[in-house]
């Protein structure tokens, strides 16, 4: 892009202008400090010009929007078509309590539904197991059965609405409850559009809320992916989450890394299970984390999208051009939410968020003031989804498309975080793949590593976090409203659960059960039995108990 004599008499020019106009302003204003960093650590120069982004070639390297290799966007006229979808992530307490917080959202102007669900749904256990004692509803909703999914969508109709599900270890089953309560609706599976978050890989590097070794879980993956693919064309079988690896306290470029890597991973198993690429890497999905440092996560996004479409395209020879496409998710990051004056959380929140448009995000969830808290009030709730119209009916980002395009510093940020990645890769290649590297803990000390110089970085006051080691508000009234959950939600559970089990038949559940576990002995694909089972009302807890005892369970070794 440009010219080598231009380039040069730039050089020159920036020589002159650092032993002048740079010297006389830092004699009569020093910096602020000696060295600048990124929220990641990496340094950053004072200046960027061309002379930083010198290789740059425009088709190549850039390219238009909605054109390969997609670095400005995968839509040509992005946002000035239609805004991303804005998908408030909720849920709490029972299902009827959820529910309730849906249909309010919704008449909000909430786009697309996102459901978080309580830690023993997560596991693999229902409500009323003696493993779920006290857990009951309080990261998100309880979901014990198909009775409780019902209720958990009722009078919201699945074909007018895209619904997103956080879950992983169960997914499959979990997956199962919602097209069986669709069905019962009168909608048919071609008619469902959501994602499925079932990206297990990311939590034995983590998040740590697995339950089966990896290579049955990666199984159970590639089921669901085989069977959305021939069943569920709107659906997204899988959203590889980069989130729970930045929130664990991974860096910018480590996200990225780990987070393409294993997308690239469950694109190798699905080949092997005999999967044409351009049958199902078109329904792939990625979530990715909107952290504080504004630059950083923008050219995150953009070296995401340009790293996956040579990828796809290059390496694993897909002929689609949907399938060269990064379409992905953005939530702002929940680690930066502090206790300590939770207002400043709101400017936090508003910062990640325009990060994640200008870098092209499909959809976005913007977290609440009061998180560090607890669960999300009402009022609060509000506040993060008004958050996001305001960035798209007022702040006229939203006009034009990937309007920091050209940016001498995003450019360089963009071109160094695709080498850190192939870097990355390149260490993992070298220990034997993902898994194998996952079974060595790399990924998971290099996490630690860089979670522990961020916190040393707080603790010494290298690094300001406003209202906690910095602009300390000593008279601060630390009280503030917080959700407080149905008391008797438990109990009512806990008799659903009951009444279910008197009134279903347990003979005919027994013989879906045992059909699951026959086919989890062998190599069918097992989302049709699992389906069985939740239509004859098999609560999550007995079907998960199936794979536990096919499977075995996961227990995480000791590398030091």
């Amino acid at each position: 892009m440009y010219d080598k004599q231009k380039l040069e008499d730039l050089a020159q020019k920036v020589e002159k202008w650092e032993e002048t106009n740079l010297q006389q302003n830092q004699a009569r204003f020093p910096e602020r400090r000696e060295k600048f960093t990124t929220t990641s650590g990496e340094s950053i120069k004072r200046l960027y010009t061309p002379l930083d982004v010198a290789d740059l070639d425009y088709m190549s390297d850039l390219g238009n929007p909605g054109q390969y290799p997609y670095t400005r966007g995968i839509h040509a006229s992005l946002y000035r078509g239609r805004p991303w979808t804005m998908r408030m992530f909720a849920g709490f307490g029972s299902a009827e309590e959820t529910n309730e917080r849906y249909k309010y959202l919704l008449n909000q102007g909430n786009m697309g539904l996102s459901v978080a669900f309580d830690l023993p749904t997560l596991m693999g256990y229902d409500s009323d197991d003696p493993e779920a004692l006290g857990e009951f509803g309080k990261c998100g909703v309880a979901i014990s059965s198909l009775r409780d999914m019902e209720l958990l969508f009722d009078g919201i109709p699945l074909d007018q609405v895209s619904t997103s599900m956080t879950i992983n270890s169960p997914a499959a089953i979990i997956w199962a409850m919602y097209i069986v309560a669709a069905e019962k609706q009168g909608v048919t599976m071609d008619k469902l559009r959501g994602t499925l978050q079932n990206d297990i890989l990311k939590e034995y590097i983590a998040q740590k809320e697995y339950i089966f070794p990896p290579e049955p879980s990666m199984r159970l993956v590639v089921d669901t992916i085989e069977y959305g693919t021939n069943n569920l064309p709107q659906w997204n079988t899988i959203s590889i989450s980069g989130y729970h690896i930045r929130e664990a306290g991974a860096t910018a470029a480590q996200e990225l890394a780990f987070t393409l890597g294993d997308g690239l991973e469950y694109v190798r198993w699905s080949l092997e299970r005999g999967l044409d690429i351009d049958d199902f890497a078109p329904r792939l999905s990625l979530f990715f984390n909107a952290h504080n440092d504004f630059f950083e996560e923008i050219a995150k996004y953009r070296a995401a999208r340009r790293i996956w479409a040579r990828e796809i395209r290059e390496t694993f020879g897909a002929k689609n051009p949907r399938s060269w496409i990064c379409r992905f998710h953005t939530q702002t990051a929940g680690v930066s939410l502090t206790a300590q004056q939770p207002e400043n959380n709101i400017v936090r929140v508003t910062i990640q968020a325009l990060a994640a448009v200008l870098g092209g995000t499909q959809s976005l969830h913007t977290n609440s003031m009061d998180e560090a808290w607890a669960l999300p009030s009402e009022d609060a709730v509000t506040v993060a989804l008004r958050t996001q119209q305001i960035i798209a009916e007022e702040s006229g980002v939203a006009n034009t498309v990937d309007p920091l395009a050209g940016s001498f510093y995003i450019e360089h940020e963009t071109n160094k975080m695709e080498k850190q990645v192939y870097d990355y890769w390149k260490e993992v290649d070298d220990l034997g793949g993902v898994l194998p590297a996952i079974d060595q803990g790399f990924f998971q000390s290099e996490i630690a590593a860089a979670a522990y110089q961020y916190q040393r970085e707080t603790d010494t006051n290298e690094r300001i976090i406003v209202g906690v080691n910095g602009y300390v508000d000593p008279d601060e009234d630390l009280s503030i409203p917080i959700l407080a959950m149905d008391p008797q939600g438990y109990q009512r559970q806990v008799q659903r659960l009951e009444i279910l089990r008197q009134d279903r038949d347990n003979e005919v559940v027994e013989a879906k059960l045992e059909a699951l576990r026959h086919a989890a002995q062998g190599s069918e694909n097992t989302m049709p039995f699992i389906l069985e089972a939740v239509k004859a009302y098999a609560t999550l807890g007995e079907i998960t108990r199936v794979f536990r005892n096919v499977f075995g369970e996961y227990r995480e070794p000791n590398w030091i």
